[in-house]
C-alpha cells in the first residue's frame, strides 16, 4: 500500500490508485477516533493552506479550515475579491506565488467549462499540492466523504451493494454536475452497483459516464442509466437524490449564454414529480438508506419526512467531510519525507 502521498495533488479521485484512495480512508477513519477521543494530532503544526472559493458553501469551506486547525495549521480563507484574481491575474501567476508562501492550495471553482481547468492549470504551475473543492467535473472530498459513509454503515466488502444517485427538481438551472459524476466513478472501483437516474436532458459529461463504465467493467461491477426514479429506487440500499443543472444538453444545444436561465427553467420545471418522498423510500430496501451531500432544497428534492426520518444519514455524511479532508490535507502536505 503506498503511503508516500506528500506533494501529490487531489483534483479527481481517477487520479489515485485505489490502495492509495484506501490509504487515504485509513488515516480519515484514524483522526475520526482522535477527534473524538480528543486526542491532538497536529500532523501539519505551522503549516497554511490558502483556500481559493469562487463560491458559496457551507460544509466545504468549515470542514476545511476547522480540519486545518485541528491539524495544528492554517487556513486563509480567500475570494476572488480579496485576490488580484480580481483584476485578471493568471492561474499560473497565482499558483506560482502561493507556492512562495505557503504548504498547500485549496480550490473551489464550479463554472461549467472553466473550474476543473483553472484548478488544473494552477495545480501545473504550483509547487505545492492542490486540493479540489468541487469543480465542474468532479467533487472528490465529496465522494470521498460518502463512501467513508457508507463503509461505516454496510461494512467495508460492499460488492453488489445497490446504490442509486438520482436527480431531483430544485428551482436553480445552475448547480454543478460534480457530485454525481464523482460518485459513478469512484464507487464502482470499490465494488458498489451504481443506477443514474435522470431526465432525459439532465445527463452528464459523456467522458464522465464513459469513466464509469470502464472502472465497473474493470472492477466487474454494474453500472446503468435509466429515465424514470422509482425503478432507481426499487430494492436498492443507499437512495441519494441530488439536484443538478442540464448545462451539458444546453451547450449540445448551442443554447446561447443569456437564454440559458430560461431554457433551463422551463426544463427543469417539467419535472417537479422527481422529489425524494416516502413513497420512494419504501420502493427501495429493508435496509434502505438516504443520502444527501446538502444542503437540500426540503420541499422540493426531498420531503421533511425522508432527510429527518431514521432512515437518513446526511449529519453522517456531513460529520465525515471533516475526517476526510484532514486525511487529504495530512497525507498531500505532510506525511513522511
Amino acid at each position: 500500500m503506498n503511503t508516500l502521498l506528500r506533494g501529490k495533488d487531489w483534483i479527481e479521485t481517477k487520479d489515485w490508485t485505489v490502495e492509495e484512495l484506501e490509504t487515504m480512508l485509513e488515516v480519515a477513519w484514524d483522526l475520526k477516533r482522535s477527534f473524538a477521543l480528543g486526542r491532538p494530532h497536529r500532523l501539519l503544526r505551522d503549516k497554511t493552506l490558502f483556500m481559493m472559493f469562487f463560491e458559496a458553501s457551507t460544509r466545504t469551506r468549515n470542514s476545511t479550515e476547522a480540519g486545518m486547525t485541528q491539524l495544528g495549521g492554517h487556513a486563509h480563507d480567500l475570494t476572488p475579491d480579496k485576490l488580484q484574481i480580481s483584476h485578471g491575474e493568471t492561474p499560473k501567476d497565482t499558483g506560482k506565488v502561493l507556492s512562495r508562501y505557503g504548504h498547500g492550495i485549496a480550490i473551489r471553482n464550479c463554472f461549467y467549462g472553466v473550474g476543473n481547468k483553472y484548478i488544473k492549470e494552477v495545480a501545473h504551475w504550483s509547487s505545492i499540492p492542490v486540493v479540489n473543492l468541487q469543480c465542474d467535473v468532479d467533487h472528490p472530498c465529496q465522494a470521498a466523504a460518502d463512501l467513508m459513509t457508507i463503509r461505516e454503515k454496510f461494512g467495508t466488502n460492499l460488492k453488489g451493494l445497490k446504490f442509486t444517485v438520482s436527480w431531483t427538481y430544485a428551482p436553480s438551472y445552475a448547480r454543478p454536475l460534480s457530485v454525481a459524476q464523482g460518485l459513478i466513478w469512484l464507487l464502482p472501483r470499490f465494488g458498489v452497483d451504481v443506477t443514474l437516474a435522470h431526465p432525459k436532458e439532465f445527463y452528464l459529461m459523456p467522458h464522465t459516464v464513459e469513466l464509469a463504465k470502464k472502472f465497473a467493467a474493470e472492477n466487474k461491477t454494474k453500472f446503468q442509466i435509466v429515465h424514470d426514479m422509482d425503478e432507481a429506487c426499487k430494492d436498492h440500499i443507499v437512495i441519494y437524490p441530488k439536484s443538478w443543472g442540464c448545462h451539458q444538453y444546453l451547450a449540445d444545444q448551442n443554447v446561447p449564454e443569456d437564454e440559458k436561465k430560461k431554457v433551463g427553467m422551463d426544463l427543469i420545471a417539467r419535472y417537479k414529480s422527481w422529489i425524494c418522498d416516502q413513497r420512494r423510500m419504501e420502493l427501495a430496501a429493508k435496509e434502505a438508506v438516504y443520502m444527501h451531500p446538502l444542503p437540500a432544497d426540503r420541499g422540493s428534492e426531498v420531503t421533511d419526512e425522508v432527510i429527518d426520518g431514521p432512515q437518513s444519514i446526511v449529519f453522517d455524511q456531513a460529520e465525515n467531510r471533516l475526517h476526510t479532508v484532514k486525511s487529504i490535507m495530512a497525507l498531500t502536505m505532510g506525511g513522511r519525507p
